[in-house]
């Protein structure tokens, strides 16, 4: 049951999109709490964050015809780039509302995702 658990989380839907990112030490943590400690690097996604495996796992669980009908999200940052990474992939139409108060940074992050 375990190897079909791990099985399943490695062959999910989520890696058309996502990457696998590297575990790593942390060292002084690990040192502090006399054990080891490890980090999962998800700031080497493609938008930086683990809010694409959210937004990408329930989108592509969409039906064809919700698909068709688009998604709408709210969101000041990292969400928002999920959401349009995956309506971009999933070829689906993705209306993305940002507060007036968005870095512009993270506004251009979202439309280099197609949002």
């Amino acid at each position: 049951m375990k190897n079909d658990y791990l099985h399943r989380i490695e062959n999910a839907k989520v890696y058309d999109v996502a990457r696998k990112t590297e575990l790593e030490k942390a060292r002084d943590l690990s040192a502090r709490f006399q054990n080891t400690i490890l980090l999962k690097r998800e700031d080497n996604q493609p938008v930086f964050s683990f809010k694409l495996r959210g937004a990408y796992n329930k989108m592509a669980g969409l039906s064809p015809a919700a698909l068709k009908k688009g998604v709408i999200a709210a969101s000041a940052g990292n969400h928002a780039q999920g959401v349009a990474l995956a309506a971009a992939k999933l070829k689906c139409k993705a209306v993305i509302v940002m507060p007036i108060t968005t870095p512009q940074v993270k506004i251009d992050a979202v439309k280099a995702h197609g949002g």
